[in-house]
């Protein structure tokens, strides 16, 4: 079945009645998939706090940070487009790398290598474990798409579920034209 075909590098794109608040209206960058489980990190759902504020000892840097997911919240990860300047970063898709070396990763801040436009970071994670994802494709709760890397650095977070469900075209389109509730109908 096509709609259970999931590799790293894609999005899940939550469907449209969703009702678990953790992912409603969702849009999760999948970057480790393999036949123990998966992990990916949500792209629209911002905190409202920027990096510098969480770690202490992180330089000046205007970052955003947003709620990657339900699973070890005391985590921070992020995904960047400067995988060529940080090493041990992990290509996820064209133009999207996930991790790397923290503390070049500051250095690289300090000096202006890495501007807040090139960078997102993540507080916790979302996690499936052996056979969870597969069996949530199953029943519908996701669409499988391909990964833009707009959707993480150019993207407005509160648009990105339709603009991913729309740019899946077909049928997504009029899906993602449906009101957050269909008693606002």
């Amino acid at each position: 079945m096509e709609s259970t075909k999931v590799k790293n590098g894609q999005i899940l794109i939550a469907e449209p009645f969703m009702w678990d608040s953790n992912f409603k209206r969702s849009v999760i960058l999948l970057c480790d998939h393999n036949e123990e489980g998966s992990l990916g990190f949500i792209l629209n759902k911002p905190l409202d706090m920027r990096i510098d504020e969480l770690i202490a000892d992180f330089p000046e840097f205007e970052a955003p940070v947003f709620f990657g997911g339900p699973v070890q919240t005391d985590t921070v990860h992020y995904i960047h487009s400067v995988g060529d300047l940080l090493e041990g970063s992990a290509k996820i898709s064209p133009g999207v790398y996930w991790g790397g070396d923290f503390e070049k990763l500051k250095v690289l801040i300090r000096s202006q290598l890495i501007l807040p436009k090139d960078i997102r970071f993540f507080v916790g994670y979302s996690g499936w474990s052996e056979g969870q994802l597969k069996e949530e494709l199953t029943e519908g709760s996701w669409v499988i798409s391909e990964m833009h890397a707009n959707y993480v650095f150019r993207s407005n977070p509160d648009e990105l579920w339709t603009e991913a469900m729309t740019h899946k075209g077909d049928a997504f389109t009029v899906i993602a034209q449906m009101p957050d509730y269909i008693n606002w109908n």
